[in-house]
């Protein structure tokens, strides 16, 4: 009898450990996210299961070009992916599918875009971002409900950074920050 409580008390701690592990990397350092929609075609498509890293923003700042996921600002229940294009302190103009950035310190740069494909967005916009604000867009510009329609993201609502492709397996693959 003794022998079989003490398996019993074995696999029960060993169920615990689990749950305990499991709820921390959830928790702090990564969880599973899956897209739906068609806002960041051609380069996550609906369906495509992502990992999303919950600790790279605890070490550091996010950086123009990640792709991140966030609660909506709207409705904090709903989570979007959305690339950054704007970071706190600079203005963004939007202009015959051309996105300009005035930089904190008053240097102008044009986005090179070479993850997007055909035209931009196809209105004009112009904001200027606040301390702990930024600017977020869709890969599929028209296609997109992002930073133009409900304003700019505050910092406290990122979850963390995409970090890799899990699914489809013939996709699975990890992801960086274009360089511009």
């Amino acid at each position: 009898m003794r022998k079989i409580l003490w398996s019993f008390f074995e696999i029960l701690e060993t169920v615990a450990i689990a749950i305990v592990a499991v709820f921390f990397v959830r928790t702090y350092i990564a969880q599973p996210f899956l897209v739906s929609g068609a806002s960041m075609e051609p380069n996550f498509y609906d369906g495509d299961y992502l990992l999303v890293d919950e600790l790279a923003y605890r070490l550091r700042e996010p950086v123009r070009g990640e792709v991140i996921v966030f609660k909506y600002p709207q409705n904090p229940r709903s989570y979007y992916i959305k690339r950054i294009i704007g970071l706190p302190g600079e203005k963004i103009v939007i202009s015959k599918s051309e996105i300009s950035i005035t930089l904190e310190n008053g240097e102008k740069k044009t986005l090179s875009e070479p993850y997007i494909l055909g035209g931009g967005p196809n209105s004009d916009f112009e904001t200027e971002l606040r301390a702990g604000e930024y600017f977020m867009m869709g890969d599929n510009r028209n296609s997109s409900f992002d930073s133009r329609s409900w304003g700019s993201l505050n910092r406290e609502k990122i979850i963390g950074l995409a970090r890799f492709r899990l699914w489809p397996i013939t996709k699975v693959m990890a992801f960086e920050a274009p360089v511009y």
